[in-house]
């Protein structure tokens, strides 16, 4: 038996002269991320086409259809709660997505309007049941803020500095192995354990892990996570792989500013990013020019910051191995790419290297790296600690403004 459940909507003319049926719209980008109550699919389109979206079962299926389009874009990897997606053509020129899916799911579409640089958007909001039930297509509104944590947190509150860590690759996807058939999920997952304990051990510090068992996350999710556990700094867990078996040690990266730059586009773009960056600032009340501008800022900030940090770690690396490369690295990884949290990450080791994989292995030798990125992420923290924790109090009762160093 087949149920269909349609949603109809019409993307509104948001520019002078672009309500036209007959223009054509190319799907330039299509993006998946976890939402609150479900997976949100946003669709980058150049000009405003008409839509339907509606439900299929046996197989359960979430489809949506765009008259006169054409796709511009590859389709993305199928994550949860998708099984599959495809693509097809429809009569007139028209384009058919479907979402494979396991089991009942609420849907609703929205639109947000063409931007400076960015075109119009259609967004899909996949809910589980309860969350949320079919309905007609509107112009989206910004959702209301959501506080990373309050603006002006009182000294006294005593809050724990809360550190993001997390173990790269894990489920279907294993990341790099070693001729020894080391896994990299495996290793990099012992290694994050190790430095959450470590940290939780820290009066003042509180670890908190991104994937705690063998199971694959999406690097948005693995920042979503972090952020929704008002994490101060996130350090993402790997171990490197290179074709030249002979080399080895460790290496940190922090964020390029070319990646900044493009995450500020998409963060600007989706509107469940319309909300407060640390500090209390709202970016959804803000004329787009001042978004960016805010949101520049900020991300520069942050990536400032990571930078500190990531010495700190790399020279307490330094102190129990082989650094491969001596200055901290930049690069556009997914998971650095939260505009307003320090974020870095570690490649403890080549597990391509037969000596780098013996070591990984190890937990005697995984405790010892753990020990070295906490040791830098300490000391960053102990000249830098936010206002409102407890270690930015204990640094003022103190009446010091020495810089701690490694020792």
């Amino acid at each position: 038996m087949r149920k269909r459940f349609a949603v109809y909507g019409l993307l509104l003319a948001f520019v002078a002269g672009a309500s036209s049926p007959s223009i054509a719209a190319e799907i330039r980008d299509i993006r998946i991320a976890a939402s609150d109550t479900g997976t949100r699919v946003v669709l980058e389109l150049s000009a405003p086409a008409k839509f339907s979206a509606f439900q299929l079962d046996d197989p359960g299926r979430v489809v949506l259809d765009l008259s006169r389009s054409s796709l511009k874009t590859p389709l993305p990897a199928a994550e949860a709660p998708f099984t599959a997606l495809r693509s097809g053509k429809l009569p007139n020129s028209g384009v058919r997505l479907v979402f494979e899916i396991k089991g009942p799911v609420g849907i609703q579409t929205s639109t947000l309007a063409a931007t400076s640089g960015k075109g119009q958007r259609l967004i899909l909001d996949i809910n589980s049941p309860g969350t949320a039930r079919a309905v007609t297509a509107a112009p989206a509104t910004p959702a209301a803020p959501v506080a990373i944590r309050p603006a002006h947190a009182p000294a006294e509150s005593g809050r724990d500095i809360i550190i993001a860590v997390d173990a790269g690759h894990g489920g279907v996807d294993p990341g790099a192995s070693g001729k020894r058939g080391t896994r990299e999920k495996d290793v990099v997952l012992d290694i994050a354990r190790a430095l959450v304990a470590r940290i939780n051990r820290e009066p003042g510090m509180k670890g908190v892990l991104t994937r705690d068992g063998d199971y694959y996350i999406s690097h948005r999710e693995r920042t979503l996570r972090a952020r929704r556990a008002k994490a101060d700094m996130f350090v993402s867990i790997h171990a490197d792989s290179i074709p030249n078996p002979d080399v080895s040690g460790s290496s940190v990266y922090v964020l390029s500013e070319r990646g900044a730059s493009s995450e500020a586009a998409r963060w600007l773009a989706e509107r469940e990013n319309a909300a407060d960056l640390k500090g209390g600032i709202k970016l959804d009340d803000k004329d787009p020019v001042l978004q960016g501008v805010l949101l520049d800022l900020s991300q520069t900030a942050s990536i400032s910051s990571s930078l500190v940090a990531a010495e700190k770690v790399l020279l307490a690396l330094d102190r129990i191995g082989e650094v491969r490369k001596p200055r901290v690295q930049q690069a556009g990884f997914i998971v650095l790419k939260s505009p307003d949290m320090p974020s870095m990450l570690v490649e403890t080791a080549f597990i391509s290297n037969r000596d780098d994989e013996r070591k990984l292995a190890q937990p005697a030798h995984q405790t010892k790296l753990a020990n070295a990125i906490f040791t830098g992420i300490e000391i960053y923290f102990q000249n830098n600690a936010p206002d409102g924790t407890r270690l930015a109090a204990n640094r003022r009762s103190a009446g010091t403004d020495t810089q701690v160093e490694l020792r």
